[in-house]
């Protein structure tokens, strides 16, 4: 079974910095898409950067330029780092499988908390 464990979160004031990070076990890490997601209070999830076995990014529009997702197959690990953090950014943080035909994973992990004062 897929689990996915999420840290790095926490308060930070606006402009601030936090470095996010995803340990999975359980499935071919390797093999996989992996991204970024999000959910703020009374929103619905949303992508917000992904990144393939060939470490080509993409990501939402309200980020370009402040996130960077990246990935470490020796660990299993992916990694999103957040600068310029903006209120808006607020949200709890995390990780899963991206695939367009398949979908994420069922069993997603218990998140992060990313808070941003302004």
């Amino acid at each position: 079974q897929v689990q996915l464990v999420e840290s790095g979160g926490g308060l930070v004031q606006g402009g601030g910095s936090l470095r996010l990070s995803c340990v999975v076990s359980g499935t071919n890490f390797g093999f996989n898409v992996w991204a970024w997601y999000r959910q703020a209070p009374g929103k619905q999830r949303e992508l917000v950067a992904t990144i393939t076995s060939g470490g080509i990014t993409n990501y939402v529009d309200s980020v370009k330029g402040r996130f960077t997702i990246s990935r470490s197959n020796a660990k299993n690990t992916v990694y999103l780092q957040m600068n310029s953090l903006k209120p808006d950014d607020t949200a709890v943080y995390f990780c899963n499988r991206f695939s367009r035909e398949l979908g994420p994973f069922n069993s997603w992990g218990q998140g992060t908390q990313v808070t941003v004062s302004s």
